[in-house]
């Protein structure tokens, strides 16, 4: 955000773009046709941030570079003024009709297109460059450039605008898949939520019921007292009812609202083994991650695979004392889709088998003894059922294996 403020922006902007400028490129005879890293970089801060006062920025980074060019010819070559001033007096003009050219368009609008903005580039910079460097050889040589010059300032303008662009929309991209992991993660945790409050919901809505046949029944026996006593709770649960209904609907809103956005497969399970490496390191422990994956297709069940993959995978991590393996597998087979989490842990008791996907059910307990609330599990067999599949469970004493199947149909895009 600090480098929204105008005035901190441009004061990065220059420096920067100064610093880099003494790196260059000198590809005809003489210091005065120079293709600095200057432009580069001036063009990518440009794009990452743009600042608010775009010809402002681009006069003062213009004006400095000037000066700063100025006082390294006269006090490290010993130039003088006037000679140092007309070499390198024209390098304003580049950096003022850049920022002019940007500030005639409007810069976020094409940044979804790298080809466009490109372009535009090429074209910013061919005339910015055609018009430092005609300018220096007029007031020089007396001289305009030639068609050699002229090609190769359009070539450079092509090479540096699109080179610029393509590390633009690399950046660009990392924080876009940094920011959908975070959003897919929160996501999918809101999405074991909305289920477990849509159960809560159902069991609302058979109370409400039961109390108005209780306020029935009540007010027939002509017991006033305690059939107003049995309708004010009906009422208060129906009130809590009606809260319930808008946070949920708030729920729905939010982890139902990219469905239209799917995802690959192994793009899932990419997302679960990179989540839960951090988890393991937060807990210090050395678990090593692989996967396996012979099938893969889009699907807009991302949120509810995550919620019930990453789920099963931070219990294997919990499981694994200090150092270990988590093996998931993807296969397809006939109309279903298999998924396999495989950990070298602990295990599961033989005698808890059958009722780990019971609410309650827990094996973990904080530093004062206190258990979980053991929701996790029983929320994964529901996200699975909410599919139509089935998970069943397998544990050794080497560790345990959970398989999920579901039906193919119903994750595919």
């Amino acid at each position: 955000m600090i480098l929204r403020n105008s005035k901190f922006a441009i004061v990065l902007t220059v420096f920067l773009t100064v610093l880099a400028s003494e790196f260059k490129v000198i590809p005809f005879s003489g210091e005065d046709f120079r293709f600095g890293l200057g432009s580069i970089t001036f063009f990518l801060l440009l794009l990452i941030r743009p600042p608010s006062l775009l010809i402002l920025t681009g006069s003062i980074t213009g004006l400095v570079v000037v000066i700063a060019r100025m006082i390294r010819d006269i006090l490290l070559h010993g130039e003088s003024f006037e000679l140092s001033f007309i070499s390198h007096a024209p390098a304003f003009l580049f950096y003022f009709l850049f920022a002019l050219g940007f500030r005639m368009i409007d810069m976020e609008k094409y940044k979804t297109n790298p080809f466009l903005l490109g372009a535009f580039g090429v074209g910013f910079e061919f005339i910015a460059n055609g018009t430092e460097h005609l300018v220096r050889n007029w007031f020089m040589y007396d001289e305009n450039l030639g068609f050699r010059e002229w090609a190769l300032l359009l070539g450079v303008a092509v090479l540096r605008s699109y080179f610029v662009v393509g590390l633009y929309s690399s950046i660009a991209i990392a924080e876009q898949k940094k920011r959908m992991e975070e959003m897919l993660g929160v996501n999918s945790e809101l999405y074991a939520e909305t289920l477990y409050l849509q159960k809560s919901m159902n069991h609302i809505e058979q109370i409400t019921a039961s109390s108005h046949d209780l306020y029935r029944k009540l007010k027939q026996e002509n017991m006033k007292a305690l059939s107003v006593q049995a309708l004010h709770i009906t009422q208060e649960i129906h009130e809590v009812k009606k809260d319930s209904q808008r946070i949920l609907a708030g729920l729905k809103n939010v982890t139902e609202g990219k469905k239209d956005e799917p995802i690959y497969l192994s793009e899932v399970l990419q997302l679960v083994i990179h989540s839960n490496e951090k988890y393991s390191r937060l807990l210090r422990k050395r678990i090593q991650f692989s996967v396996s994956a012979t099938s893969d297709f889009e699907t807009d069940q991302q949120v509810a695979l995550l919620a019930f993959l990453n789920n099963i995978v931070a219990n294997a991590v919990e499981a694994i004392i200090d150092n270990g393996e988590i093996h998931i597998s993807m296969y397809e087979k006939s109309s279903y889709t298999y998924f396999s989490i495989k950990d070298s842990g602990k295990g599961i008791p033989e005698e808890d088998i059958l009722i780990i996907f019971e609410p309650g059910y827990t094996t973990k307990y904080n530093d004062k003894g206190v258990a979980a609330t053991g929701i996790g599990l029983s929320h994964v067999k529901e996200i699975i059922q909410t599919l139509a599949g089935d998970i069943r469970v397998e544990t050794t004493k080497d560790g345990t294996v959970f398989q999920i199947q579901i039906p193919t149909n119903n994750l595919r895009k």
